[in-house]
């Protein structure tokens, strides 16, 4: 029998509709962080802001319409670890990387990165060598050394000018590069240094540094090193007597160091950027935060920072192709973030500063000016 071709067309279109699309594929959203170790305090806070971030998205929408997923992998907060997570990640497809936390970790990570093409934007790395290296796949959401020791030499310089400062660090790339830019901020005001010391990141006994301090009578101690050891620097110098005023830089910013200074932390000041929890634009993701595990560290509001500029990136360059995405970074245009707005130059630093120098007082820090 002759099948009229209207009934012919009919019968070959139905097996087409049991044919369905592929769903789009979920964007991996690399996470490379200290979750273990003496530096998890912060990573895991670093890892909640990636977390809310992505969550936040997936509920606008997403990105180019696929959702977003974290890949979150453990660095340690070693640079040898760092290494192998970043080529993990890499061999996980990511299309991006939140990380890593401290320059150490981040120099010998953004070179696989680099090798590979995947973007990274780092929350918390602020060694000027980072960004010498002429990554073009290298941002980041903080600020540098150089930026926040020209304000804290600068403060030392104003208010112990006439007193002796010491100047110690623990060698690391972040904890030396900040130390030096102080020294040189403190040298081009003409104050001199009375002590210059280092210590051994990883170590708990500072005896015999606090005596060196006792001996030289020093008013003030810049430390340029991480919370762990500058929280038991603090202790260790207020027990044996040392009444000198204790500065140090952004990694005061985490509750850890009070856990470990005690009370013993009172008045003990760094130097961050503005408390971007007082902003404005902080606060649809302050709410976030609250309704999902209470009060951010302000870390988390940094990394949260990094996932949102990826992501406007992408959304703007219409494809998640790290150099097309790299270009709209590169571009010089804001971007919309937790922590207010963010533009790059061409190294991948972000163009605003706006470090200030806060204290310790009673388990909370807070700007000097509002103390």
């Amino acid at each position: 029998m002759r099948v009229p071709s209207f009934a012919r067309a009919a019968v070959f279109a139905l097996p087409l509709l049991s044919i369905s699309l592929p769903a789009l594929a979920d964007i991996k959203i690399g996470v490379g962080v200290p979750l273990s170790g003496r530096l998890a305090a912060v990573g895991t806070q670093l890892r909640r802001g990636a977390d809310q971030a992505v969550a936040d998205i997936n509920a606008k929408g997403g990105v180019l319409g696929q959702k977003l997923v974290v890949d979150a992998v453990d660095d340690g907060g070693e640079p040898t670890q760092s290494v192998a997570a970043a080529n993990r990640l890499v061999t996980d497809r990511v299309a991006m990387v939140m990380g890593h936390m401290t320059t150490g970790t981040t120099m010998p990570a953004a070179q696989v990165y680099a090798d590979e093409g995947v973007i990274v934007i780092t929350p918390s790395s602020t060694s000027p060598e980072l960004t010498a290296q002429g990554w073009d796949t290298l941002f980041r959401t903080c600020g540098r050394d150089d930026q926040q020791g020209q304000v804290i030499g600068a403060y030392l310089a104003e208010h112990y000018k006439g007193g002796k400062i010491a100047v110690v660090d623990d060698q690391t790339t972040y904890g030396k590069g900040l130390a030096d830019a102080v020294r040189a901020t403190l040298k081009a005001k003409g104050v001199p240094v009375a002590l210059n010391g280092t210590l051994t990141a990883g170590e708990k006994d500072f005896s015999s540094m606090v005596t060196r301090l006792k001996s030289a009578d020093v008013d003030a101690v810049f430390y340029g090193g991480l919370y762990p050891e500058a929280g038991l620097l603090v202790r260790q110098s207020r027990t044996a007597g040392l009444k000198a005023a204790f500065l140090a830089g952004d990694t005061l910013a985490s509750d850890e160091f009070w856990t470990t200074a005690g009370a013993m932390g009172e008045g003990v000041m760094m130097a961050y950027n503005a408390d971007v929890r007082q902003s404005p634009a902080a606060k649809e993701a302050l709410d976030s935060f609250r309704k999902n595990g209470g009060e951010p560290n302000i870390f988390s509001l940094y990394s949260y920072a990094a996932v949102q500029v990826w992501a406007q990136a992408a959304a703007k360059a219409g494809s998640t192709d790290p150099k097309k995405v790299a270009a709209v970074l590169h571009s010089g245009q804001e971007f919309t973030t937790a922590v207010g707005p963010v533009s790059y130059d061409a190294k991948g630093d972000r163009k605003q500063n706006d470090y200030v120098i806060y204290a310790w007082h009673n388990g909370a820090y807070a700007p000097l000016a509002k103390q």
